[in-house]
């Protein structure tokens, strides 16, 4: 039979059969499947290797029969020089079925494993948040052009560091699939970040630091924000803070490698300022870390009370008839004024280096190797003569003040 629209339409199933295939008498391979319920496809069936293929090209309503026959006649032509459209489609399916979301839940956790409590939490929501829009596409299907589009996009809604950021991360995301033999290419190589990043030098004045401690409430968030303008340490590490961490009787607070940022264990000297807070604050039944809700869990919520804080600072201004906002500043931004600050008052670079628990300059290189001097004593002065400062200044404008010493 010669296989037309007509005699498809026209052709049924024989009696006493559910499934059957009648192929065409001018092109062997190319047929017609009926089905019991009257469904008819056209295939094309053919012989790879030792196997036999059949290849669904479609229902006669979709397609009509001279371009099934095409479509027949190229699939023969591809098995003559080797190739397996069967198992091409099959791969091209599974390819279109591995989509992002599934791509960024193995890489998040993954780098659960490896990445500090805060960077991963960043991470997550690069990839939860700015990476959305790809979540339904497949892996395969993401173009250098894709990821430059939606950079811009970032940019324009949350500003040029949140998409140079968002970008790393994903860029991170694909290496790793690519290590992992999931895809071939990195669609991020050689797009363009967002823009360029001017290195923040915010240093709050004085008055801006009195501010800020009279706004802290008595609560978590107030006394992390207190902690990071008395110790210069950086926000996940004080968020993070836990009783084994602690020598009350020593007056030292000690880091271990996995908490720092450069991976080595850090002593950090308590003046009587922090140690008043650090004891006076309120712990949790059952519970090593000083802050937080959860019992394996730091500090978090930073986003929000941020900006519960940033809101009385602006209702205390507007109290002192004062109705001009305070700069744009950020938590990280205190580590910045409290080492300035420092430097300002006479401490010794190398020591505030030693503070912040930087690698560089007099540590740095081979002079680091050979230099292992920790400067307890010094960096225990410099902490003392920090808090002596904080103290004078709400001292010296006592409204509202929270005395600092037990």
């Amino acid at each position: 039979m010669k296989l037309t629209d007509r005699t498809a339409s026209a052709t049924c199933l024989p009696p006493g059969k559910a499934d059957a295939i009648i192929f065409d008498e001018r092109d062997p391979g190319f047929g017609l499947r009926i089905r019991a319920g009257g469904k008819k496809t056209w295939v094309a069936q053919y012989r790879f290797g030792k196997a036999q293929r059949r290849f669904n090209i479609g229902s006669i309503e979709q397609v009509n029969a001279a371009k099934a026959r095409q479509t027949a006649a190229d699939i023969f032509a591809k098995v003559r020089l080797g190739e397996d459209p069967q198992a091409q489609r099959r791969a091209a399916q599974d390819r279109a079925a591995d989509v992002f979301e599934d791509l960024g839940d193995r890489y998040l956790k993954a780098a659960k494993a490896r990445l500090r409590p805060g960077s991963y939490r960043e991470v997550e929501r690069h990839i939860q948040k700015y990476w959305a829009p790809f979540n339904r596409r497949s892996i395969h299907s993401i173009s250098r052009a894709d990821v430059a589009k939606r950079i811009g996009e970032i940019a324009e809604s949350s500003g040029v560091v949140t998409a140079n950021r968002a970008r790393a991360t994903l860029a991170a995301a694909f290496t790793w699939a690519m290590r992992q033999g999931e895809i071939d290419a990195n669609p991020v190589t050689a797009t363009n970040k967002a823009g360029d990043e001017a290195p923040r030098d915010r240093v709050l004045s004085d008055g801006e630091l009195v501010e800020i401690w009279r706004a802290c409430r008595d609560d978590d968030f107030g006394a992390i924000v207190k902690l990071l303008i008395l110790t210069a340490q950086r926000r996940e590490e004080v968020g993070g803070m836990a009783d084994s961490e602690l020598d009350i009787e020593k007056r030292l607070w000690s880091l271990p490698r996995h908490r720092t940022k450069n991976k080595q264990p850090h002593d950090v000297p308590l003046s009587d300022a922090a140690l008043t807070l650090v004891k006076g604050h309120p712990r949790r039944e059952k519970r090593d870390l000083l802050f937080g809700e959860t019992s394996d869990r730091s500090f978090s919520g930073w986003s929000r009370s941020r900006r519960a804080l940033d809101e009385r600072i602006k209702e205390a201004r507007a109290k002192d008839d004062n109705n001009a906002p305070m700069p744009r500043w950020t938590l990280h931004d205190l580590r910045r004024t409290t080492a300035t600050r420092l430097g300002d008052l006479g401490i010794q670079p190398h020591v505030v280096e030693a503070l912040l628990n930087h690698i560089s300059g007099s540590k740095s290189g081979v002079a680091g190797i050979y230099n292992r001097a920790t400067y307890a004593a010094e960096k225990r002065q410099a902490v003392d003569i920090w808090a002596a400062h904080i103290t004078s200044l709400l001292t010296a404008n006592p409204l509202n003040v929270v005395p600092l010493r037990a």
